[in-house]
């Protein structure tokens, strides 16, 4: 590994090739940085704004930084498009953190971090390394451009970190985590959880929650996957669509099947998302004692979804159960990576690896009665998996490994196509959503 110094010798340049790789190459580099500063690139190629590199040791001198990162440009092709990127956070524990191609470092704080670290990894190397660092700071100005390679659309990329082809990088980036709650005093051990609170009575057993806006081309497949479920005696269910104002026809095409089992909620005009429209469904009087999640562009696999969420949730003290779904397009036909199934899950370790990505699985259900002293934020994004990480704190979550859901891709998904502005928005609200968890686990 040949550094680049530049011509005033206060940057010393390593290049890694992305975020994956051996803790041995980062002691590499801490051994042979002898600047006062040391660059780390993920890419080649790198361009920069006049003074961009100036800019950067500025603000770390200022700031007293560990590590200083910033906006920056990309370049496809021809075309040249703003890239910013987020502030760090005490959340921002994704190991696919986007900091840019860029990474800064006080050559005497980096030293000393690689000192201290005791765990060699094959993957997990520069994730331990900015784990253990003090506060990364954002600098939001565009100091350089980098090379874009990966041009996917957003829904395309949204599932590479349960991709099986990446299970043993994941393994050692969760037991990288892992030992970082420990160091902070957010760890939870495996052990005993807080019991879950009275049922009393109950219209049904289960009832299928589906929020709505504007679904018309699909809302009567996942209604009618979900009435068409079959449950043995003496359990029962209905199916709750909550139409959050719809303009497309959609409430027309849910108010014409006819089936006692169905319930329609129409919403008022104040906002909703899909969080406030879960909370009028798990509110309302008709409500079973567990809440199973369809999607309004979804559908289930097969009529047993149901059945099977209530055999778990009878067969153990699971504030919720979360199952496993298929990709596939409208047609029917399997995407990859295909079956999503979320088998880094250990009931000993998975609460605190749900730090670490990004969702916790689906089909998702819910013990009613601990769900509504919880509810859901009323947002649009990463409700899920706020209450997901909530439960999983205090409460056991059991999972379900036979395929249950369909999650249908198309170009009218929420995710299907998200700018960067988007991304980075949804991005800093889960990272958010972590910040809050951390604290709440460390006064455990």
């Amino acid at each position: 590994m040949q550094p680049k110094m530049n011509q005033d010798t206060m940057i010393q340049t390593f290049f890694l090739p992305g975020r994956v790789c051996s803790t041995a190459a980062v002691r590499e580099i801490a051994a042979q940085a002898s600047a006062p500063y040391t660059m780390i690139c993920l890419k080649p190629d790198i361009e920069w704004v006049y003074l961009g590199q100036e800019r950067m040791m500025q603000v770390m001198e200022m700031s007293g930084a560990t590590m200083v990162y910033a906006d920056h440009f990309a370049k496809i092709g021809e075309s040249v498009t703003e890239a910013p990127v987020i502030d760090y956070q005490a959340g921002a524990l994704r190991d696919d953190f986007d900091f840019g191609a860029v990474l800064l470092w006080d050559t005497k704080k980096l030293k000393a971090i690689v000192a201290e670290m005791d765990t060699e990894y094959a993957y997990a190397g520069l994730y331990d390394l900015r784990l253990r660092a003090e506060k990364p700071e954002h600098i939001p100005e565009y100091l350089y451009y980098e090379v874009e390679t990966d041009t996917r659309k957003s829904g395309e990329k949204l599932f590479d970190y349960v991709d099986p082809r990446n299970r043993q990088v994941q393994v050692e980036m969760e037991a990288c985590v892992t030992a970082h709650l420990k160091r902070i005093g957010a760890y939870l051990a495996p052990g005993t959880y807080k019991p879950l609170p009275e049922a009393g009575a109950y219209p049904v057993t289960a009832s299928v929650i589906i929020p709505c806006k504007n679904r018309a081309r699909t809302i009567a497949d996942a209604v009618q996957s979900a009435l068409n479920q079959k449950v043995r005696a003496p359990y029962s269910f209905n199916v709750i669509v909550v139409d959050d104002n719809s303009t497309d026809g959609t409430a027309e095409k849910i108010q014409a099947i006819q089936d006692d089992k169905l319930v329609y909620i129409a919403q008022d005009k104040t906002w909703h998302a899909i969080g406030g429209n879960w909370n009028v469904a798990i509110h309302d009087p008709r409500c079973g004692k567990y809440a199973i999640q369809l999607d309004s562009d979804d559908t289930y696999f097969d009529e047993t979804t149901v059945q099977q969420f209530i055999d778990a949730f009878e067969s153990g003290s699971f504030g919720m159960v979360i199952g496993t779904y298929q990709l596939t397009n409208m047609a029917g036909e399997i995407l990859p990576p295909g079956v999503i199934d979320h088998r880094e899950w250990t009931d000993d370790n998975g609460r605190n690896n749900a730090l670490r990505i990004n969702g916790l699985g689906a089909p998702r259900g819910f013990y009613v009665p601990l769900l509504r002293t919880i509810n859901y934020p009323t947002t649009k994004y990463g409700e899920d998996y706020a209450v997901g990480l909530r439960i999983s704190r205090e409460w056991p979550i059991g999972r379900i490994y036979n395929v249950l859901y369909n999650c249908r891709r198309w170009e009218d998904n929420s995710d299907a196509n998200c700018d960067i502005v988007a991304m980075n928005r949804n991005n800093w609200y889960k990272d958010r959503l972590r910040t809050w968890e951390l604290q709440a686990r460390m006064k455990k």
